[in-house]
């Protein structure tokens, strides 16, 4: 049994030689270290190439048939880790250069020593060795790196998954916020959610990115969110405001600021917030900023602001239909509205408006929009920064 064990750990060589003799021969000398089978010609050569693995092929040159040289390629191709040494007549050097610039490891010339073979066949070995270790080694590592790769993709899909889910709870909590802001004013209430979509609307007409879409959507839900520390006396009059009562209505804007100053996720919600009552022709407030001075976040906000403000019914009037909040953007048009978002708005047709405000209540305005942008927004912070196109 240790015997049996013995012989078949140890390496293969494949002797080639059209001469009965000379197979013998070296099968005789290297048979006592190494299994060593021996073959008449290339064609018994390749049968047995395709039947098992061999360290070292010792193979003539000038043989019938198919010659040394072109067993050299087809034993490169079927065993590419296999080491070759060729044998060469005095007449045939030539012939065992060009083996060498083939990938031959080496030569022997006829008639030659035993002990020259022993030589050659054991520097071809180790040198076979090596390299099937080096292979062996690249495939292992390729395995590693592989492996690794999946797992540094779930753990990246897991991670991507955590963000989303967080986020998706974080927007919950942001809608809820507006919502309760509302609460203090039941003419307002539900105004956030249709000027939400009504803008993502107008983005998605101007084909914004989606990262652009979410901050969008943040800054349209809280873009009156300063409105919590405005007095309830000043936020509730029914009666028109002093001047005075103007100023402290106004600081909404800069309450709106700072809560959102430092909050990482809402960063890019603040030039709604801050600009949201400026007008394309530089008479809003608070900075008086002039035509695309003004975000387009901010601009795209006045238009759907505009529109919900005359289709919406207050104690004091009926809503009115959205061929009215036409009326009212032609009538406003480059002086409160930038003129490209109301082309925007007069492109979609007025069946589609009415359709998205019904639809605000059951939540389903522009989801898949919502949710590209969620992903795009987790890359970005994921990442680093990228420029906002605002």
């Amino acid at each position: 049994m240790q015997q049996a064990l013995e012989i078949e750990g140890r390496q293969h060589i494949l002797v080639v030689d059209d001469e009965p003799f000379l197979c013998r021969t070296l099968s005789r000398l290297l048979g006592g270290r190494y299994q060593c089978d021996t073959a008449p010609g290339a064609e018994v050569a390749l049968d047995l190439l395709r039947q098992r693995d061999y360290q070292l092929v010792v193979s003539d040159i000038t043989m019938p048939g198919r010659n040394g040289l072109e067993l050299l390629s087809e034993i490169t191709a079927a065993q590419p880790s296999a080491a070759v040494v060729m044998i060469s007549g005095l007449g045939t050097i030539e012939s065992a250069i060009e083996a060498m610039r083939r990938g031959a490891f080496d030569y022997i010339t006829k008639p030659f020593a035993p002990e020259q073979v022993e030589m050659a066949v054991e520097r071809a070995l180790k040198h076979q060795a090596l390299v099937a270790a080096n292979r062996q080694y690249e495939q292992n590592l390729e395995a590693l790196v592989r492996a690794r790769t999946e797992q540094l993709r779930q753990m990246n899909a897991t991670v991507n998954a955590m963000f989303e889910d967080l986020y998706t709870n974080y927007r919950a909590t942001l809608r809820a916020l507006a919502a309760a802001l509302e609460m203090r004013d039941v003419e307002t209430r539900g105004h956030s959610e249709r000027v939400v979509a009504y803008c993502l609307r107008l983005g998605q007409q101007l084909n914004l990115s989606d990262r652009a879409m979410v901050a969008l959507e943040h800054g349209a839900l809280l873009h009156d969110i300063g409105k919590i520390g405005t007095p309830d006396a000043i936020l509730l009059k029914p009666g028109p405001l002093s001047p005075e009562e103007w100023q402290v209505m106004r600081r909404h804007i800069d309450h709106g600021v700072e809560i959102l100053r430092g909050i990482d996720f809402l960063q890019e919600a603040i030039p709604v917030v801050t600009e949201h009552h400026e007008k394309w022709d530089g008479s809003g407030y608070p900075l008086g900023l002039k035509g695309e001075q003004i975000s387009l976040g901010a601009r795209i906000f006045a238009v759907a602001d505009a529109v919900d403000a005359v289709t919406s019914a207050r104690p004091y009037r009926a809503g009115r239909p959205f061929e009215a909040a036409v009326e009212e953007l032609a009538a406003g048009v480059g002086a409160h509205f930038d003129p490209q978002v109301v082309a925007a708005f007069l492109a979609v047709p007025l069946d589609e408006w009415r359709q998205l405000r019904e639809s605000v209540i059951t939540n389903g305005h522009l989801e898949d929009v919502q949710q590209r942008g969620v992903r795009s927004l987790i890359l970005s912070h994921k990442t680093g920064r990228l420029e906002f196109p605002y």
